[in-house]
């Protein structure tokens, strides 16, 4: 039996920035762009890979979650520290320096990290850590 993973959810706070960081800057593809009373679900994914997508999301619409518990995840979007992404490149530095030539936040340039991966992080348009490994 083999599992993959399929999909994961990152927030967004603004869907025209998030689709135009993960498809214009990343490269990523839209699959699915789902409208539902103002707000939208948008799955995007590497071009080549279709069994693996990030599907960006109206922050805290969990008819579940307090008002209280809405603040707190806003206030960590804010700060950048709701949600994380690690993606993998071939090409670490080529990556980085498209990503450095627009408007995407640096959190950490390439370094090769005493663990023993080469990475470098970003934040998307809503706060999002984008932690960026070269492939081995």
């Amino acid at each position: 039996m083999e599992i993959k993973i399929h999909a994961s959810f990152l927030p967004h706070t603004d869907p025209e920035a998030s689709v135009q960081f993960y498809r214009d800057v990343l490269g990523f593809e839209v699959r699915t762009d789902v409208g539902y009373e103002g707000m939208r679900w948008i799955t995007v994914g590497p071009p080549g890979q279709p069994d693996t997508s990030i599907v960006l999301t109206p922050p805290a619409v969990d008819p579940g979650i307090t008002d209280d518990e809405r603040r707190t995840i806003a206030e960590m979007m804010a700060k950048g520290t709701y949600a994380t992404v690690v993606l993998q490149t071939d090409d670490l530095d080529a990556l980085f320096e498209r990503l450095q030539a627009t408007d995407a936040e640096v959190i950490q340039e390439p370094i090769d990290q005493p663990y023993g991966i080469r990475d470098c992080a970003f934040r998307d348009p809503a706060g999002n850590h984008v932690r960026i490994n070269q492939a081995s």
